[in-house]
């Protein structure tokens, strides 16, 4: 359990006043629920034309899976052999990233058949991807975010993250939304809204009490996966081992 990070973002909730930097807090009104299947070990979720795009760990389960929002129907799936650990996953164009965990290996999809085109060799760790319209961002569980070019899957900039001062570790599934990145902060309730000019989080979104509106799964049942529909501006979350995905507005505290 990342305790000093958990200890530093639950100090700045309780007394934001007195942060260094101008930071927001945002707690949630649950919109819509919708069904997730629970065996998914969530690691990377993405919504495109109507779609949730979903990519899934552990070895032996992990996969890509194009999923019916409304009903949470897998309609189209790709395994990965079972020797690799799926993460986080991104669509640029008609292609879709997806990492691997310490295999060190990016898959790259096309986007209608999930037939494998070409693969990356990333020398880190594999967590979340986002994509800001230029370059990948990709996170490896350290308070760094990695900008990547989708060609060759080349690193070309980094971004160190902090909150008052102080780096933010495990930063896990990543989404890019209205020029902020958003980041899952690993086993915790929270997600860093982030500038990815500064490194600064500018937000922070308090879930807690998410977990409890649905069924968990496993014990590593833990919130994990963010989608942006930019065209109709809804906000997508889900976990881990989660039975349902949750469709949230935020509502920001004083």
């Amino acid at each position: 359990m990342p305790w000093r990070w958990l200890a530093l973002v639950l100090s700045l909730c309780a007394a934001p006043m007195f942060a260094a930097e101008a930071t927001r807090f945002y707690g949630y009104e649950v919109v819509n629920t919708y069904p997730h299947e629970i065996t998914a070990f969530t690691q990377g979720l993405i919504y495109r034309d109507g779609y949730l795009w979903e990519g899934t760990g552990k070895r032996g389960q992990s996969r890509l899976a194009r999923i019916e929002l409304e009903t949470g129907q897998v309609l189209q799936q790709e395994r990965l052999p079972s020797r690799y650990f799926g993460e986080g996953i991104e669509m640029v164009e008609d292609r879709i990233y997806q990492l691997t965990w310490r295999s060190h290996i990016v898959f790259v999809r096309d986007r209608d058949s999930l037939e494998q085109l070409d693969a990356h060799y990333n020398p880190r760790e594999g967590w979340g991807l986002a994509w800001d319209g230029e370059h990948l961002i990709l996170s490896d569980g350290s308070s760094s975010l990695q900008l990547i070019d989708p060609e060759g899957f080349v690193p070309v900039g980094e971004i160190e993250v902090t909150i008052r001062g102080e780096p933010l570790a495990n930063l896990n599934e990543l989404e890019y939304i209205d020029g902020e990145i958003w980041a899952n902060i690993w086993q915790t309730d929270f997600i860093a809204r982030i500038d990815p000019a500064s490194g600064v989080v500018l937000a922070v979104v308090d879930l807690t009490g998410l977990a409890d509106r649905t069924e968990l799964g496993s014990s590593e049942a833990v919130l994990n996966g963010i989608a942006w529909d930019g065209e109709n501006r809804r906000l997508f979350v889900t976990g881990k081992h989660w039975a349902n995905l949750f469709e949230i507005e935020l509502t920001e505290r004083e």
